[in-house]
């Protein structure tokens, strides 16, 4: 039996998106999305997602590209993943293998991927070079049947609740928000959200954002936080990001919108939530705890230097 290891087709949107489904059960995948993520990748990314094969089915895939919005020249990312039970084939290092071959020849210098924090996936990970640098956890909550926090009886003063349909005009605000609260999102790479036009491409219209279920905390008629929801447009909710902008931290503005678009997520009638943390990320550790989401699976960050 032969590994190889190839360019993704159109056709293989299906089996890509089970596949992940399979290999990170807390994320949300969809065929849109994928196909979304494909044809609107930024040219400096220079992306491409890999696909394994094994005598004709698909076992393996990861996505591919330059940090190109890092404030560090030279930082790229890639993830192998492959279906559980196709694992110590090779299908793992092949594409490793190819994606590194890419990236140092778009002028990548270091590479950054995931692994479970599971003996097999750590293992792989020493046994090519990788050194770990940070963990992060997947949490999940039951929204069909856990309990929610009300909405308190009256709003503070100035406040106002809002959706990010509600800035379909003019979305700027909520790019503003989103660069200030990202810059301080504990991270390897360090990035420098300053391209509106490419914050509109690939954030505000990925298929998954939710804007109706998206909340944006407005206080004295201006952005000071947010929770962006993505969802599968089925059962499954994903906080794709929640932050506060520095002025108006402290306030419980992030458990605000936080409890707002849960509770109308319940209503429309999505059943699981989920969302992921950095590890030193203690302030929304503390407050997906108070929700009453539980860790599911950890994951920790691993770097290779190339050349």
């Amino acid at each position: 039996m032969t590994v190889t290891v190839r360019d993704f087709r159109t056709e293989d949107a299906a089996a890509v998106v089970a596949l992940r489904r399979a290999c990170v059960p807390f994320l949300i995948e969809t065929e849109k999305a994928l196909l979304f993520e494909v044809a609107n990748a930024n040219p400096a990314k220079k992306y491409r997602l890999l696909v394994a094969e094994e005598d004709g089915e698909l076992i393996g895939t990861a996505h591919v590209g330059l940090a190109y919005d890092s404030e560090v020249p030279g930082q790229s990312s890639v993830t192998p993943q492959v279906l559980p039970g196709r694992r110590g084939r090779g299908a793992g290092s092949l594409i490793l293998r190819t994606a590194e071959d890419h990236l140092a020849a778009n002028g990548a210098t270091s590479v950054y991927s995931w692994a479970r924090d599971e003996p097999s996936s750590l293992a792989f990970a020493e046994r090519h070079g990788y050194r770990p640098t940070r963990p992060a956890h997947f949490q999940r909550l039951d929204l069909a049947g856990g309990t929610l926090p009300e909405l308190p009886a009256e709003l503070p003063a100035g406040v106002v609740l809002r959706t990010a349909a509600e800035y379909a005009a003019d979305p700027r605000p909520l790019f503003e928000a989103d660069a200030e609260v990202t810059a301080d999102e504990p991270s390897d790479i360090n990035t420098g959200m300053d391209d509106y036009d490419d914050w509109l491409n690939h954030t505000w219209n990925y298929p998954c954002l939710d804007r109706e279920l998206t909340t944006v905390v407005e206080v004295d008629g201006r952005v000071a936080g947010f929770t962006a929801a993505h969802t599968d447009g089925a059962t499954r909710y994903l906080t794709g990001m929640t932050g506060t902008r520095r002025a108006y931290r402290g306030r419980g503005l992030a458990k605000l919108a936080k409890t707002d678009s849960l509770r109308r997520a319940r209503a429309a009638g999505y059943q699981q939530a989920f969302t992921s943390n950095d590890a030193d990320n203690g302030p929304m550790l503390a407050v997906n705890r108070w929700f009453g989401y539980e860790i599911g699976a950890s994951e920790v960050r691993h770097v290779r230097e190339l050349g």
